[in-house]
């Protein structure tokens, strides 16, 4: 890849950050060009090289969001082999993604986010299903092995799975972070794990 090429994804990443991170502080509406441009340090005008709208920028930011879930999901697969441990560690990066970036409940669970845009919708689906396949391949895995009980269907484990965190990270946004999420998500995996275990 190309310094060029490098430096733009960089500076598009950098740009989809501020994004969020101002969703966070103003909301959906408080979101302009002019004010992420102000956050990066750049020009308005730069945001353009890169974006040609707002609606582009949210884009990047959903992309920005499910890139690091994909990316927590690989980074553990190549750490650990055991499921049950693989599963843990996807749960827990998870939640602290939600803790070190506290826009993404506003964003995922926004109707402004997706409001006229079946195309958004779609592809977040998709995205989302993604993420799903994975964490069913896992608990296949966990089945072969003998880890995980043969009798439950993996694909409604993995949206279980999904709802330890959803649910709890809605709490999290409606309670002004009132709510522990991390210790919610630390409970139900006890009992998640010793639903599915074969030992």
């Amino acid at each position: 890849m190309s310094i060029d090429k490098l430096d733009t994804r960089v500076r598009q990443e950098q740009i989809a950050q501020a994004a969020m991170n101002l969703i966070n502080t103003t909301g959906m509406k408080g979101l302009s060009i002019a004010k992420v441009a102000k956050r990066v340090g750049i020009v308005p005008s730069a945001i353009y090289r890169h974006f040609e709208s707002k609606d582009q920028m949210i884009d990047a930011v959903l992309n920005l969001i499910f890139d690091r879930l994909m990316d927590n999901v690989l980074k553990t697969c190549m750490a650990t082999f055991d499921p049950f441990d693989r599963l843990k560690l996807i749960l827990t990066r998870h939640i602290r993604l939600i803790l070190d970036n506290h826009a993404i409940p506003r964003i995922i669970f926004s109707e402004e986010v997706y409001s006229g845009n079946t195309h958004r919708k779609a592809k977040l689906n998709r995205k989302i299903g993604r993420y799903l396949i994975k964490i069913s391949e896992i608990i296949q895995q966990g089945q072969h092995e003998n880890h995980i009980r043969k009798d439950v269907d993996p694909e409604t484990i993995s949206v279980m799975f999904l709802g330890i965190i959803h649910p709890a990270a809605i709490l999290w946004h409606i309670s002004d972070e009132a709510f522990d999420v991390a210790k919610h998500a630390e409970k139900a995996w006890r009992i998640f794990k010793e639903s599915l275990s074969t030992a």
